[in-house]
């Protein structure tokens, strides 16, 4: 029986109830002294308990789609490669970056700390020169970065975005895009590319969704504006049109996908793992919207390409077909409008997945291949 499967759910509550009913009628038994009454009362807490939380457990997962299989909730899912589907045939002075620590490439194919071998990973933090907004973040380099004859070139860039309200560390730690990137060029399946991990809000504790709140945090002109200009003046990343991209699970994706769409002028190509296409509304956001239903429906992503001119950008939506939700079927609706115009959906699609880092880890080496391989790379 699958992890997700009411009959798995249904047999966890029933040995729940019968454990609870079974201490009842223990419990008199085991209310004497001596060692085996102690540890028959013990077990009995212990089972009980464990059965409860593992149905808690199972509902909240059955609700929330962290985990589609036990494959999934263990790791040991298939690592296989994914295929990609096409849908087409074939003057402001800018705020420097400030460098906070240098960190240590992580990952089996990584030994060493020679910048030329493995890159450098750096922690800084970016301010924003028109919002006065800032957020603390990571920069890889690849290590064609430091490598003779490679002085004078500049890459191109991706900025990476988790989901909220992670941390930018989750991109190392979790996704861990440096050692991936490393491994794809070892692989020759990506160029080099100067990666910039972030986290989706630059006004912590509030979810922005990558919008330019009325009255509030300017967070979309914080990615579109300041973080490129931010980039571009403090390491040797080109300016040329197309040379940056985006990359984002969950509500980083979404922003990923908003952001390109946006500022095609400036983003030519992103990538969504499990990323959703409206903006979110809760308690962590607050009205992005100053009560304005275009705005709202502007944020819609669907809704954009069904009543807006589609903007000539390149994206890659990936996720699963069960195990997340409605993700699928919002998926299949955003691809269908983007038929027959200008924006290019190319997609990834696992049959199973929760909404958590072992799907993306999954996603992730042919996301970064893809996304490279959509940006310009000077000569």
């Amino acid at each position: 029986m699958g992890l997700t499967s009411h009959k798995v759910l249904a047999l966890s509550a029933l040995v729940s109830l019968l454990l609870v009913a079974g201490t009842v009628w223990l419990w008199p038994k085991l209310a004497r002294s001596g060692w085996a009454a102690v540890c028959g009362r013990i077990a009995t807490i212990l089972a009980t308990q464990l059965a409860v939380m593992c149905t808690l457990g199972l509902l909240a997962n059955n609700s929330f789609a962290f985990y589609s299989s036990w494959d999934d909730l263990l790791g040991t899912a298939d690592n296989g490669p994914v295929t990609i589907q096409n849908q087409f045939a074939d003057g402001r002075r800018t705020a420097g970056i400030q460098q906070i620590a240098h960190e240590n490439v992580r990952g089996t194919n990584t030994v060493g700390r020679d910048p030329a071998l493995v890159g450098k990973l750096e922690r800084i933090r970016i301010p924003g020169a028109a919002t006065g907004l800032s957020t603390d973040g990571y920069v890889y380099l690849p290590p064609q970065y430091f490598q003779p004859g490679y002085e004078d070139k500049k890459f191109p860039a991706v900025i990476a975005i988790t989901g909220f309200p992670g941390d930018a560390k989750n991109l190392v730690s979790k996704l861990n895009y440096p050692a991936t990137e490393l491994q794809q060029l070892r692989e020759g399946k990506m160029k080099p590319t100067v990666l910039v991990l972030m986290r989706p809000s630059p006004a912590m504790p509030r979810d922005t969704e990558c919008e330019d709140v009325p009255g509030g945090p300017r967070a979309e002109t914080y990615f579109a504006e300041d973080v490129p200009a931010a980039v571009r003046g403090s390491y040797r990343v080109t300016a040329a049109p197309g040379g940056l991209g985006l990359v984002g699970n969950s509500t980083g994706g979404y922003c990923a996908l908003k952001l390109a769409m946006k500022h095609p002028d400036v983003y030519s190509a992103a990538v969504s793992l499990s990323g959703y296409y409206r903006a979110a509304e809760d308690p962590t956001t607050g009205d992005l919207f100053g009560g304005q239903q275009q705005r709202r429906n502007e944020a819609d992503l669907s809704w954009r390409l069904a009543n807006l001119p589609h903007p000539g950008v390149a994206l890659l939506v990936g996720g699963s077909r069960e195990g997340d939700g409605d993700y699928f079927a919002s998926t299949e609706q955003f691809i269908a409008a983007a038929k027959g115009g200008p924006t290019k959906v190319s997609s990834i699609t696992l049959e199973t997945g929760g909404h958590n880092f072992n799907t993306w880890n999954r996603m992730l080496p042919a996301s970064l291949g893809w996304l490279a391989g959509h940006l310009t790379d000077p000569a």
